[in-house]
């Protein structure tokens, strides 16, 4: 693709977006006759805008951390403060845009409102009811809702003109693939304890002391906490909770979709751009001039590009169905209209009905609604044990007084059995003090619990008496690893010196042939290339391989192909890829000028009526 026409795409894949996020429908709740909550320049900063990108922000928040976020919440982590700033930003940005006098014309605007499906009617095409009622709905006029799109468009050429106006840096491209592309032929080979000979003998009380001196980690017990814990999770009371088989049977007919699955077909479908093109890719492939995924390359696609999956006769609407599901494994068949426009459809399998009786599933059933009804008890306990221990219960008290169970656990980061097998247990547990208060905390199964640390033992060392065993064993590695290593500088110096043959010393030599940085020798450290891409032409090595170690003589270097395709490639992806990054931080300082020299006025009791929303 030629640059100008990447830059135009990629600048209309932003226009696109900006106008699906300027529909601000679902901001429902807001209320009152305020319209606005201030002015940027000579623009005003609607309500609803303010209020669609607070609630944005509150929603990722919530996404993140696995829960509904409340607006104190919110609060505290800055985020009205950040939706207030991005709104404002935006703004100043529509403001320039008039200052500068870009718009766009009627014809755009028309083609995205008629382009909407929300805007469709029955029958697929636009209807001008439905358009008005969606808006109103939204709490906008057409008025306000084009005049909001106009905008946003206006904002996306302002953004395209820096994006286009930055030439991507080729010559960083040129750099970059001339880098990881450059080549390195080299010969190694492996040296294990097998190739060399290792008499140890027992290792004296001077080799042990020494060995045990310089690895004091290895002879460290971690730190140690005691934990006094009470637990209560579904699995510990599901079994004892009754679940009567009618309720059974409506989950079974609520789930219906998960246990009678029909017949289903997987498919691939290449839309073209009229029926008569369509036809004849058809005819091509029915005189064997061609195959679909020939057709699919040509368009400059992949065949997952074309996936659409597994579907059912039921999903298929018209003749599309019919046809597919007639067809035989491999057969291409159509075309056939689609929303996106004609197209060749092709069967790749067959997936067979698949049919689960009530009885048969009746032990998942009885399971997952067990799971659920202990959750719901578990739920109702939640109040009465915060009372206990708010009002000082011990833990035995708690225990004694409710389903959940007392526990004592010797914890340390080693440790992940039973209780400690939950990641929100291990993390109270290794942040709580002696002393501190028992909370009630969650686990990620619906259970619940709470603990006190009783003793915290730090990291001690071991007496080398009581570790004998272990740094012998230790040592015996080491030493075997050091002769491993002697043996091969021993090859290295000869092979320096005199022999220049790997073959003379019995070993599996291997020649590597123009490897790049991007390459990979299995066997070898993650070091390993970046040491041979540091050597001299005809250099030899030792390098050290945790208990074995590799020789290795670098035998040629080669530069990068400039007339390699793959290099021209890349030259392009980097360039392009490093001018976007470019485009965006000129973009963003461009934006924060614009807006530093703009005037804008806040409404704080506006802001704050927007926020009686989220409370």
């Amino acid at each position: 693709m030629a640059k100008g026409s990447t830059k135009n795409f990629f600048v209309w894949i932003i226009l696109g977006l900006l106008f699906v996020g300027l529909m601000g429908f679902g901001a429902s709740g807001l209320s009152g006759n305020i319209s606005s909550i201030g002015s940027v320049g000579e623009k005003s900063l609607p309500v609803q805008t303010y209020f669609n990108e607070l609630q944005t922000q509150i929603a990722i928040r919530s996404s993140q951390i696995g829960r509904q976020m409340s607006f104190p919440e919110a609060e505290a982590e800055g985020l009205p403060i950040r939706a207030l700033q991005s709104a404002v930003a935006e703004r100043s940005l529509d403001n320039e845009a008039a200052v500068l006098g870009l718009s766009v014309g009627d014809d755009t605007i028309s083609g995205q409102v008629l382009g909407n499906p929300s805007f469709r009617g029955g029958d697929g095409t636009f209807d001008q009811a439905q358009y008005r009622e969606a808006l109103a709905r939204s709490g906008l006029s057409v008025r306000e809702y084009e005049t909001t799109l106009r905008e946003g468009a206006a904002r996306a050429l302002l953004q395209g003109a820096v994006y286009t106006g930055m030439p991507d840096p080729e010559t960083f491209g040129e750099a970059v693939a001339a880098f990881t592309r450059e080549g390195r032929t080299f010969t190694w080979a492996h040296i294990t304890e097998a190739n060399v000979e290792v008499a140890l003998g027992q290792p004296s009380d001077a080799d042990l002391q020494a060995y045990y001196d310089a690895n004091p980690a290895s002879f460290t017990t971690p730190e140690v906490r005691m934990v006094r814990y009470v637990w209560l999770t579904p699995a510990m009371i599901q079994d004892d909770v009754p679940v009567d088989e009618t309720e059974l049977r409506a989950e079974y007919d609520a789930r219906i979709d998960e246990f009678v699955v029909p017949e289903r077909r997987l498919i691939e479908r290449l839309v073209f751009g009229d029926e008569a093109e369509a036809q004849a890719a058809l005819d091509a492939i029915a005189a064997d001039e061609t195959s679909f995924p020939e057709l699919v390359a040509d368009r400059g696609l992949t065949l997952d590009d074309v996936d659409a999956g597994d579907v059912s006769l039921a999903e298929m609407s018209g003749d599309a169905g019919q046809a597919i599901f007639a067809s035989e494994t491999g057969e291409v068949t159509g075309p056939f209209l689609t929303d996106l426009g004609p197209a060749l459809f092709r069967m790749n399998a067959v997936l067979s009905a698949r049919e689960t009786t009530f009885e048969e599933a009746l032990p998942i059933l009885r399971e997952d609604e067990a799971a659920a009804r202990a959750g719901r008890i578990i739920e109702d306990q939640i109040d009465p044990i915060i009372n206990l221990l708010a009002g000082g219960a011990r833990l035995e008290d708690v225990a004694e007084q409710t389903d959940m169970e007392l526990g004592e656990i010797e914890w340390s980061e080693d440790n992940s059995e039973g209780i400690a097998a939950y990641a929100s247990f291990r993390e109270l547990a290794a942040a709580q003090d002696v002393g501190d208060y028992a909370e009630l905390t969650d686990l990620d199964d619906g259970g619940l619990f709470a603990i006190e640390v009783t003793e915290i033992r730090a990291p001690a060392l071991i007496p080398l008496e009581d570790a004998r065993v272990d740094a012998a064993a230790g040592w015996a590695i080491q030493a075997t690893a050091d002769a491993v290593l002697a043996d091969a500088e021993a090859i290295a110096e000869e092979l320096r010196t005199t022999v220049q043959d790997f073959g003379a010393f019995d070993l599996e030599a291997v020649q590597e042939n123009a490897m790049t940085r991007r390459g990979f020798i299995n066997g070898a450290p993650t070091s390993f290339l970046t040491e041979v891409f540091e050597m001299e032409i005809g250099e030899i090595r030792v390098i050290a391989n945790g208990e074995d170690a590799i020789i290795v003589r670098l035998d040629d270097v080669s530069g990068a192909d400039p007339s390699d395709e793959a290099y021209v490639a890349e030259v392009a992806a980097v360039a392009e890829s490093a001018g976007e990054g470019i485009a965006q931080d000129v973009y963003e300082l461009y934006g924060r000028a614009i807006q530093m020299q703009t005037d804008v006025q806040i409404n704080d009791a506006a802001v704050n009526a927007v926020h009686a929303n989220f409370r």
